[in-house]
């Protein structure tokens, strides 16, 4: 199979597109609705590997899930009590949503798990969740910190009120998930605001969840109750092209039906702050969560200090972030931003040898970078080869890159795109993108 992708230099984008459901709603959507009592049933799920992964451990563990077709699953729920433990470990694939997630809500379960992951998903940290289950009453142990994860059979769990070091939607749902299983309350307290998700599905699925300031807490013991969802467009996925049309000349893109949560915001307000031309339009509410579309057009873009504020709110987009910044005039600056250094990648490292490697002067920093912007040059990257390090979201940014590009981009171990964005190539191109995949 095709494991790079050649990407011609310029070009513009326009049109009308909907890229893939939300990746971290996908994730819960199947969660929530396997410990549900009822029928949950989901459209516009995200068909991507990490989604899949979710969608199969839960089989494993005794769920009957039809689909995923055309976006629709089903989720026939067996009630906060009716998992079965599984005959073989849980295999997450490259998914460390799944993981981290599966971490808290099998901890309180009365059979042993094993969860183990990809190559990639092997080598990324687990402790900061073990260690705050382990103050509930869970007994898990890692691989010194690391994949596979053994989580032990216990009597039960113990709410707690943990003050988490760092800002972690991952961190905060696993011990809220385990918080269902647990003794009593469960109070997670963040030192800045992340995504909600977990939060407002729950509450979807009619657990009663406390939200004051920074402070999150439920009681164990609620039962859930089926839902229907409706997965809107992932703004992770859409962030490529939120950039690519801001940097390319002569571009103007409207990307449908886009989840705008307030806590995922954050690269909509980076790139205004950086100049970029973005319209929300006809914002609404579906399933509780906001979507609206967004209409982008070719922008000249500006360096700034990034704000720490909005950092946590665009963790997963500062790969595509970086590009922008190299476009733009004068110096960008991102710190606070360290959580990159433990995703998919060291994103940190392998954006600015990726950027190095194409003409960028990017000097990375422990919690961030700095990218001296080249926005009065025509086409700012020179062209070459970029390894990916199997790394979605790294493969995509140097993609949309070659709009600025005085030569070919090759990008190389590609094939994890699939985990996040399923047909990557063939909406770029449909946009405009010169995009091929090729033997890497």
């Amino acid at each position: 199979m095709p494991n790079a992708f050649r990407v011609a230099p310029g070009g513009s984008l326009s049109g009308r597109l909907r890229v893939p459901g939300d990746k971290s709603i996908s994730h819960r959507s199947v969660m929530l609705g396997a410990i549900a009592d009822g029928v949950t049933r989901v459209t516009g799920f995200l068909e991507g590997a990490d989604a899949i992964s979710t969608m199969n451990v839960f089989r494993a563990l005794g769920v009957r899930i039809d689909g995923p077709e055309q976006g629709r699953v089903t989720v026939h729920g067996v009630g906060l009590d009716g998992l079965r433990g599984a005959h073989a470990p849980l295999d997450c694939g490259n998914a460390g949503t799944a993981m981290r997630l599966l971490m808290g809500l099998l901890a309180g379960q009365r059979f042993g798990s094993t969860l183990v992951g990809d190559e990639s998903l092997s080598r990324r940290p687990m402790r900061r969740v073990a260690e705050p289950l382990a103050r509930m009453g869970a007994r898990i142990e890692t691989s010194d910190g690391t994949p596979p994860v053994r989580i032990h059979p216990v009597a039960h769990l113990t709410g707690i009120d943990y003050a988490m070091p760092v800002a972690s939607a991952q961190v905060k749902s696993a011990l809220l998930l385990a918080g269902l299983y647990a003794r009593g309350e469960t109070t997670v307290s963040e030192p800045a605001p992340t995504r909600d998700h977990t939060e407002r599905m729950l509450a979807g699925f009619g657990v009663q969840v406390r939200r004051e300031a920074m402070r999150v807490s439920l009681r164990g013991g609620q039962r859930l109750r089926a839902a229907d969802i409706d997965v809107p467009a992932d703004i992770s996925s859409a962030a490529f092209f939120l950039v690519a049309a801001s940097i390319a000349p002569g571009s103007d893109l409207v990307l449908e039906h886009v989840g705008i949560n307030p806590t995922r915001t954050g690269v909509l307000e980076i790139l205004r702050l950086m100049g970029a031309d973005i319209e929300v339009v006809g914002a609404r509410e579906v399933g509780g969560e906001p979507v609206a579309d967004l209409r982008v057009k070719a922008a000249p873009l500006r360096g700034i200090e990034v704000p720490p504020a909005l950092v946590p709110l665009a963790i997963d987009e500062f790969p595509a972030l970086f590009v922008a910044a190299a476009c733009a005039r004068g110096r960008t600056v991102v710190t606070g931003a360290e959580e990159l250094r433990v995703k998919e990648s060291d994103r940190i490292a392998v954006m600015a040898q990726g950027l190095q490697a194409v003409g960028v002067p990017a000097q990375p920093t422990p919690d961030g970078m700095v990218i001296e912007g080249m926005g009065e040059q025509a086409a700012p990257f020179a062209g070459g080869r970029v390894e990916s390090h199997g790394d979605h979201r790294i493969a995509m940014s140097f993609a949309i890159a070659a709009l600025r590009a005085r030569a070919p981009i090759l990008i190389r171990d590609t094939a994890n795109v699939a985990t996040s964005f399923p047909g990557f190539p063939r909406l770029a191109a449909r946009a405009g993108l010169g995009i091929a995949e090729v033997d890497g």
